[in-house]
């Protein structure tokens, strides 16, 4: 449960880190999701080539021009091991008309934060806030 803007919301989450690019959307994650967030990490090119690839198989599968994203560069603690610079990763985000924010799961920086904008997103690409307690689905 999370509450944005005095609004409740039961988020369900879907992790498929560990998966490859190729078996991670079987039909069943494209099915009454109401937003995305994609990671990858901020010390790894391979991760941030997947990571395109993985949004272009989500908006193939969805069938949608527009899709509630949120594109997240992890491990930004990591400073001497960067190699996908902030300007890199929010070009990216701009392109595909996603929000975009960098986080360290080690330092526990910004989880909180990334549900209720990914859930913000949502609102504003489906017109508005709900009223009562709402199931927001999230992958």
């Amino acid at each position: 449960m999370i509450t944005v803007n005095g609004q409740e919301y039961h988020l369900q989450l879907v992790d498929t880190a560990g998966q490859d690019e190729y078996s991670i959307f079987p039909q069943t994650y494209s099915i009454d999701i109401n937003g995305y967030i994609l990671v990858y990490s901020v010390t790894s090119n391979k991760s941030f080539e997947v990571v395109k690839v993985i949004h272009e198989k989500l908006l193939d599968m969805v069938g949608k021009v527009q899709v509630p994203i949120m594109l997240v560069g992890n491990k930004k603690d990591l400073h001497m091991e960067r190699v996908i610079s902030f300007e890199e990763g929010k070009a990216l985000a701009e392109n595909w008309n996603a929000a975009f924010m960098e986080s360290s799961a080690k330092e526990n920086q910004t989880a909180v934060e990334l549900f209720k904008r990914i859930i913000l997103e949502v609102e504003k690409i489906d017109g508005g806030v709900p009223q009562g307690r709402t199931s927001c689905s999230l992958m």
